[in-house]
């Protein structure tokens, strides 16, 4: 089998060149093709965890509260007080303007909210009419106090100074969509629980389908809306400070930061390959041939993955970086050999050159792409779907480009004229190289000295590791993100939601302690249990109706349940962390307030029937479903907050709910986008170490096929286990903690580094097998192989750095990490792995050949290069 593949690559290489390139011509072409089909995932879920059971159920709460997505607007005017004629005038002008925008429900400012404390409504005259900013006649300074210390919309539409407000767009609920992912969703949990029935099965590709291509049309549909919203707002910069937030917002941006990376990335590595190549090799022909590879194996992959809609999220942005650089890197192997074969060998034809070249490089190409492939693969443990899709997505981009590597470049050079100046020529490099085999030679205790103490200091770093971060700081300071969070933060009650729910305990309190409630009705009747968004002045029809008196009752709605829902509304309001908390407890108090003392559960009851429809979706609706026995608790966090530990504040409220309030674990929980993004921040330690343990194990395994040697695979492993471990532990030294991009550096740190070792150690072994003399041999290495490995470790090193140009901080990070992770490989590969080989000796004694003189330099090579 091996030796009709083996045939069949000279044939189709050596003596038919151009039908290959040729035919790889098409299939690029084909591919190509589908670059118009190309599309990005900037979605929640690429930024969740697979299979989160949290997910599932932040999908029904809002499906059930019918909570919408809503951009926020921030307004500061230019045109002097904000409560001016001029200044209200344009804030109504740019609501009416914003309504006007498709897919958007209604719009929420100061102009629209009720008002009842301007002047104090007594609470019997609610239902006669309520107040509004746009109210002829309203008191202006009234309302300015009202926004500013009512519990109803202080730290929420105004800001404390009195000058910023927000404008809320409320946007349609995607009532299809949800049930389109929570159906499909289910069957996927299902499928992990037991084998689906074939109905199932075929209902989950349908619905998988339908989801896929209705989140597609909804996602263009929103890009399609923020850029609306922003030439709306480019109309006010005159009048007004505006930013823009909210989570379609964010969503829009990251696609646009990851289609600039992939410009940026593609385009700044394509000119670095170019420089790298002249540089290295100062010949036309051997930047071309590289440049030529790598674009192809660009345009294939991408082609492939635009054909297959296996879309790139901002993790896998990267994608395409990687893939040239590790593309290159296969590339320069290949030409360096080839080179160095022409200057040994210069009577050699063309074509035993390129076979000669081939063949000895073939073995430690293929166990180099498989270690990085085995990196890669090893992401899909993690858990977290962007994360998952990056590690296949390289997995097959790398096997791709080793296939097209050992096509292209033989059938290219087979195509050339051959050249005397194809040889190494007057290339000193391999001076430097051997630098590191001197200094390895003469200073032994330093380096072990030196490796010693690196792993000590990364055992310190690392169990300082953390996976706290700040969402607003993965953005640059100068992005729309970062500015309008940091806005809503720190002057309108914080960005980030959490909700929490409450479920109706079994013995209510009101009903245990006396009579029946002698207003409960038939329960058959319950009003739709549907309510606004999350923000007090969304809008939508009223819960109850017209208020009539089929109003179902509730426990949450009496003395003893807004008592409780008071109590942990207090409590939250105290935390730091939090801004504007939003409940019943807003109406309770407001109610006590207007009706000058507190109110009794009959009182109660009949306020919530006369409530007009607009104080009923404000302070009701959003926050009570009875048909559920439901109450929800909504509170905004501040993301700006340094000290925001969010998942030391879900245990705090949890403790304080079970412990201080006596409330059953059973009938409170949390959910939100804080909840999310938590349950993604811790489960990184666990990723880390499952994608650790993984590519340590699967490579071991490799090294142990390759080399059948126990003591040189722990060689090999030794110096990228502590490359790996520098980057970790200066991680955790200089305070930056894991994110979903930092937790992939350690696995792809071992994948790409080990490439080194098994040059290095396939030259060694092949070099020792010579004379027999270790001291010899490295030297030998160093001045050969290592000037390949240097080659590739700059272009790796300086090709990752790159991404440091990235609008994204985690692409920032992770670019300039691995960078650093590369350069600790390189240095521990020629310092520390040929020291580990010169102290153990693992090499069995070569055996001699005639009169025991070792074999010469030109024989070995031929014997290599003309035998199977």
């Amino acid at each position: 089998m091996l030796s009709a593949l083996q045939t069949w690559y000279e044939k189709l290489v050596i003596q038919r060149p151009k039908t290959l390139l040729l035919i790889l011509a098409l299939i690029t072409i084909g591919a190509a093709a589908g670059l118009p089909r190309f599309k990005i995932d900037a979605s929640a879920d690429s930024l969740t965890l697979e299979a989160d059971k949290s997910l599932d159920y932040y999908r029904k709460i809002a499906e059930r509260y019918a909570s919408g997505d809503f951009l926020v607007v921030t307004y500061r005017s230019k045109q002097g007080d904000l409560f001016s004629d001029a200044s209200l005038k344009t804030l109504g002008k740019l609501r009416d303007n914003l309504a006007q925008v498709q897919g958007v429900d209604n719009v929420q400012s100061i102009l629209d909210v009720p008002l009842l404390y301007s002047p104090k409504v007594a609470i019997t005259d609610i239902a006669d009419g309520i107040r509004t900013l746009s109210t002829p006649g309203t008191d202006k300074k009234l309302a300015r106090k009202e926004f500013l210390s009512s519990p109803i919309y202080r730290k929420l539409i105004l800001s404390p100074d009195g000058e910023t407000t927000a404008l809320l767009v409320n946007l349609k609920f995607d009532k299809q969509g949800n049930e389109l992912v929570r159906e499909r969703d289910a069957l996927l949990r299902k499928r992990q629980q037991g084998p689906l029935s074939e109905e199932e099965k075929a209902r989950l590709e349908t619905v998988s389908q339908e989801y896929l291509q209705h989140r597609t049309e909804q996602e263009k549909l929103s890009r399609e809306r923020v850029e609306h919203v922003r030439g709306i707002l480019a109309n006010y910069k005159s009048d007004a400070e505006l930013f823009l937030g909210g989570v379609s917002m964010v969503t829009a941006d990251m696609v646009s930061f990851i289609k600039s990376d992939l410009a940026v990335f593609g385009l700044g590595i394509l000119v670095f390959i170019v420089v790298t190549l002249l540089v290295i090799f100062r010949q036309l022909r051997w930047v071309l041939l590289p440049l030529v590879t790598c674009v192809t194996t660009a345009v294939v992959m991408l082609g492939l993955l635009s054909w297959l809609d296996w879309r790139l999220t901002v993790i896998s942005a990267n994608f395409v970086a990687l893939l040239l650089i590790i593309t290159l890197a296969i590339t320069i192997h290949l030409a360096v050999r080839y080179r160095e074969l022409v200057s040994e060998h210069p009577e050699w034809e063309r074509g035993q050159l390129v076979l000669g070249a081939m063949r000895f490089m073939a073995k430690p190409c293929l166990y180099t792409s498989l270690t990085t492939i085995v990196a890669f693969a090893s992401l899909v443990v993690s858990g977290i779907r962007p994360v998952i899709d990056f590690g296949w997505m390289m997995t097959i981009g790398v096997a791709l480009a080793l296939v097209l590597s050992f096509l292209m470049i033989p059938a290219m050079l087979m195509l050339l004229p051959r050249r005397g100046a194809d040889g190494m020529g007057k290339d000193k490099s391999h001076a430097f190289t051997l630098l590191f085999s001197r200094f390895t030679e003469r200073r032994r205790a330093i380096v072990l000295g030196v490796s010693l103490l690196a792993a000590v200091a990364s055992a310190v770093g690392i169990s300082s590791l953390k996976v706290e971060n700040r969402f607003i700081d993965y953005f640059d300071d100068s992005t729309e993100i970062y500015q309008g969070m940091q806005v809503i933060d720190q002057r309108l009650g914080g960005t980030v939601s959490l909700d929490i729910i409450l479920d109706e305990p079994d013995q209510p309190a009101a009903v245990a302690a006396g009579e029946d409630d002698p207003f409960a009705t038939d329960s058959g009747d319950s009003a739709d249990s549907g309510g606004a968004d999350a923000d007090p002045f969304a809008s939508d029809d009223p819960f109850g109706g017209d208020g009539g008196d089929a109003t179902p009752s509730s426990y949450w709605f009496t003395v003893a349940g807004l008592a409780k829902i008071e109590k942990l509304h207090d409590f939250l309001e105290a935390q730091p962390e939090i801004g504007k908390v939003q409940s019943l407890a807003t109406l309770y108090k407001v109610a006590r307030d207007l009706n000058n003392g507190p109110l009794n559960d009959f009182e109660l009851a009949v306020a919530r029937t006369s409530l007009p429809p607009e104080i009923n979706s404000v302070l009701v609706k959003p926050y009570l479903s009875v048909e559920h026995h439901q109450t929800r608790i909504t509170l905004r966090v501040m993301e700006s907050d340094p000290n925001l530990r969010r998942e030391e504040l879900i245990e705090r409220i949890y403790n304080y709910a079970e412990k201080d309030m006596g409330i059953a674990p059973e009938n409170i929980h949390l959910t939100g986008l804080l909840v999310l993004y938590n349950n993604m921040l811790q489960s990184l330690f666990k990723s880390q170490i499952l994608t650790l343990g993984a590519v340590f194990v699967g490579i071991l395994l490799m090294f142990l096929v390759l080399f059948r040697s126990l003591s040189l695979a722990l060689i090999a492993l030794v110096p990228n286990m502590l490359a790996a471990c520098v980057v970790l532990g200066g991680m955790g030294l200089a305070g930056i903690p894991l994110d979903m991009m930092t937790i992939t550096i350690a696995a792809i740190t071992v994948g790409i580094g080990v490439d080194h070792a098994i040059h290095y150690l396939y030259r060694f072994r092949d070099e020792f097998a010579k004379d027999g003399d270790y001291v010899a041999t490295m030297h030998r290495s160093h001045a050969t192989i290592g000037r390949a490995m240097f080659y590739t470790a700059i272009t790796i090193i300086a090709g990752f750095s790159i991404l440091a140009l990235s609008k994204f901080v985690p692409s920032v990070y992770f670019g300039l990490l691995t960078a650093l992770a590369m350069s600790a490989a390189l240095v521990g590969s020629l310092t520390l792995l040929p020291l580990l080989i010169l102290l153990f000796k693992p090499l069995p004694a070569p055996q001699g050949n005639d009169e025991g003189k070792p074999q010469s330099t030109d024989d070995a090579e031929a014997e290599n290069c003309l035998t199977s």
